[in-house]
């Protein structure tokens, strides 16, 4: 007896290509994905604004407790800082060296002179204001985290001897943070317009303003787009001290 494909009363077994193979394998990891979301959403409208907004107002009111947090993190320290002077048995060479680390550290008030400079993003419907510049795209026309470590970063380079953006004393470890249109700094959140002020010599600050290539790019598009910049001068200002956790935290390998 044959044993030929082409025997009758047999059919030929037809083979399958690799191509249906893999299009097989596509619409039913495409059926899978659907049937999730499907049972994920339970016939609800997973791009809800309400989700959205049920979001924004969770952040809100996490930003709201950590800056509750912060304030009684702050009269706890000064409850700590008095027990501990009024027990305090160290020389006064001791006591100077402690006030001048606390002074380093942030973690007390400094006043002077200084400045504040405060960014504002552009109105949404911003057009070229010079000739020739093209129209603004949609992140022409916000602030964005290089702006602000830039006017950071030039108040330090000018000599700041503190500094203070929004109402948070910066210190060592303060990472200037922006997500999206938002500002992340030490747990809490902050919207523009944002306000960065400096405790230092004002001619030393603004000097560093004005020399700084970073701020001179921003006030092209300030001049082209309407971008908000603003510097105040101060006689005198008084930035507090840092009352937030100074615990660092670190990754560290698991071990076997």
């Amino acid at each position: 007896m044959s044993n030929s494909a082409d025997s009758p009363g047999r059919p030929a077994r037809r083979r399958l290509r690799p191509v249906r193979i893999l299009t097989l394998a596509v619409f039913a990891l495409a059926g899978l994905m659907f049937w999730l979301s499907f049972d994920t959403a339970r016939g609800t409208n997973l791009r809800s604004d309400d989700s959205m907004l049920r979001l924004s107002d969770l952040i809100q009111e996490r930003s709201n407790k950590n800056g509750t947090q912060d304030d009684r993190n702050a009269t706890l320290r000064a409850d700590v800082d008095g027990l501990a002077q009024r027990d305090n048995d160290s020389s006064k060479a001791e006591d100077a060296k402690l006030r001048a680390l606390e002074k380093d550290a942030g973690s007390k008030p400094v006043a002077g002179q200084g400045v504040s400079v405060t960014l504002t993003d552009a109105p949404p419907n911003a057009t070229a204001k010079i000739p020739g510049v093209p129209d603004p795209q949609p992140n022409d026309l916000v602030i964005h985290q290089q702006d602000l470590q830039a006017v950071v970063n030039t108040l330090w380079q000018g000599g700041a001897k503190g500094i203070r953006v929004m109402d948070q004393r910066l210190i060592s470890t303060s990472a200037v943070r922006c997500v999206g249109n938002t500002l992340i700094l030490q747990g809490r959140v902050y919207s523009p317009p944002y306000k960065v002020t400096a405790v230092g010599d004002r001619d030393a600050l603004n000097k560093a303003l004005n020399a700084a290539p970073a701020i001179q790019n921003y006030l092209q598009y300030v001049n082209a787009y309407g971008l908000g910049w603003k510097v105040d001068q101060h006689d005198t200002v008084t930035l507090p001290g840092y009352s937030g956790t100074v615990d660092l935290h670190y990754a560290q390998p698991v071990k076997p």
